[in-house]
């Protein structure tokens, strides 16, 4: 696969999320805040937990990628965004800048070696591109877990894995990233 090759799938990924996380949380938009907030059986306890849980998460990892720094990152507990139409809005922000940064990668940049500060205290040093193919494979991960918590509510979760292939294009008419 080529450089260019490699970015352009990360640049796919990155619309793939901010189409998922479009339908996702448009779904969410259909319970209540009681139920949105509601304990549930997850690693995470309920999709607001979950879904704030992923975007914090993103927000690392964008800023590790991009040098920028966590110090403009507010944890704010576990649940920076408890109201769904903040989650919402705050989401569609880092998807738009999370595309914009997959979409302006060259080929060194794939490359770059950054350094990662985990949880635990400890550091790693990683190539870019496996700290994004990291981001993408946790997103999708807790998108799941949302995805099965949303199955035991009335709100019938959405289909998430209707975007790459030429014979889901007519599934996805009219949905932001649809192309």
């Amino acid at each position: 696969m080529s450089d260019n090759a490699l970015r352009d799938h990360f640049s796919a990924m990155a619309r793939n999320s901010a189409w998922s996380n479009h339908r996702l949380l448009g779904a969410c938009a259909g319970l209540t805040a009681a139920e949105f907030a509601q304990e549930r059986v997850s690693f995470f306890p309920s999709l607001q937990m979950t879904l704030n849980h992923n975007l914090v998460v993103d927000h690392i990892y964008l800023a590790d990628m991009t040098g920028a720094g966590r110090k403009n990152i507010s944890l704010a507990g576990d649940i920076p965004f408890p109201k769904l139409a903040d989650l919402r809005q705050a989401q569609e922000t880092f998807d738009a800048d999370l595309i914009a940064f997959c979409d302006g990668l060259s080929a060194p940049d794939l490359d770059r070696i950054i350094m990662i500060e985990w949880h635990d205290g400890q550091a790693s040093q990683e190539p870019l591109h496996r700290v994004l193919s990291h981001l993408f494979v946790h997103q999708i991960h807790h998108r799941g877990q949302a995805h099965a918590m949303l199955a035991g509510t009335n709100v019938p979760p959405p289909q998430l894995d209707e975007f790459f292939l030429n014979y889901d294009i007519p599934r996805r008419k009219g949905e932001p990233f649809a192309t």
